[in-house]
């Protein structure tokens, strides 16, 4: 992909988001992931099979992704590119629910952030919604807006629509619960591997971002350093830490998924409770952090064009 497609891919994607209507290749790997689930996931075999079932399932989709990028139409491959960035529905969902929360609307705030976020909305008050707001916001630059660009830089079409698709499986059967334990392990180790430069480049923007809206950039890189590996993943503390010590809060902490409680490891454990005002924060340090990485991505294919050329 050259520069000038790859600037209109994301130029459409600041314009357009994802329209409902939309074809997106997204919701296609979540119905091929689930029709594969319904004929390959059974609890009840030797986790070597379920194992094996859950490896088949996730290279068969990783593949069809691949595959997906390598047809050379250049309007094809504006297209996947575009699709594979979230920059402008990532926005759009959280200002939603910041939007509900400044108006005292805490049902709609809670319906509105149970669309971008797993855990249950239903008893939350406005603090808890607006830390799950952050807390989504940083984890989803990396998945949804840096990653996606590293891949698209790194490795054209192919690679970032293979990186959706690993990203897909994991969201949807890389879970820790039993019944997942071994049939997403494949997919969830995949999925830690493709981010693990992204989450640490977001993080680097994040700061990067706080220096620029005169944020606290020192904390957000010392909160940073300190805190992004408590979390259970490898790679979402990193964000999210930085998110943290950007804003002066506190993240991590109760939660509850499906009913069961659930308890993240503090990030920026002396930091203030979060409110909507640190949400509205954050989304304009996501927006910065899109653009220096699509900056830094147009740098890299520009200069890798240049070189072809020679």
């Amino acid at each position: 992909m050259n520069a000038s497609r790859f600037a209109l891919a994301y130029a459409l994607d600041l314009l357009l988001g994802d329209p409902p209507w939309f074809p997106h290749p997204v919701r296609a790997f979540g119905s091929l992931v689930r029709l594969g689930e319904r004929w390959l996931r059974s609890p009840s075999r030797s986790p070597r099979r379920d194992l094996i079932a859950g490896a088949a399932l996730t290279c068969s989709v990783t593949t069809i992704g691949w595959a997906l990028g390598c047809p050379r139409n250049p309007a094809w491959r504006v297209f996947l590119a575009w699709t594979a960035l979230a920059t402008r529905s990532l926005l759009d969902e959280a200002l939603a629910v910041i939007r509900a929360l400044e108006a005292g609307d805490l049902d709609r705030a809670r319906h509105r952030l149970s669309r971008i976020v797993g855990r249950d909305t239903g008893h939350l008050n406005e603090a808890e919604i607006s830390r799950a707001v952050i807390e989504t916001l940083a984890e989803s630059t990396c998945d949804g807006i840096v990653a996606p660009l590293f891949w698209l830089a790194a490795g054209g079409v192919s690679c970032a629509m293979s990186y959706k698709a690993i990203n897909t499986l994991d969201s949807m059967i890389g879970h820790p619960e039993p019944s997942y334990r071994y049939f997403g392990r494949v997919a969830a180790r995949l999925d830690d591997a493709a981010n693990f430069i992204p989450a640490r480049l977001t993080a680097v923007g994040i700061v990067a971002a706080a220096k620029l809206q005169n944020l606290d950039a020192s904390s957000a890189h010392r909160i940073w350093r300190r805190d992004g590996n408590k979390h259970a993943s490898p790679n979402a503390g990193q964000p999210e830490a930085a998110m943290a010590g950007a804003l002066g809060v506190r993240l991590g902490g109760a939660s509850s998924y499906d009913g069961h409680p659930h308890h993240a490891p503090l990030l920026h454990g002396e930091g203030r409770a979060p409110s909507v005002r640190n949400a509205r924060a954050a989304l304009s340090v996501v927006a910065i952090v899109s653009g220096l990485a699509f900056g830094a991505a147009l740098l890299v294919i520009s200069a890798r064009n240049r070189n072809a050329r020679r």
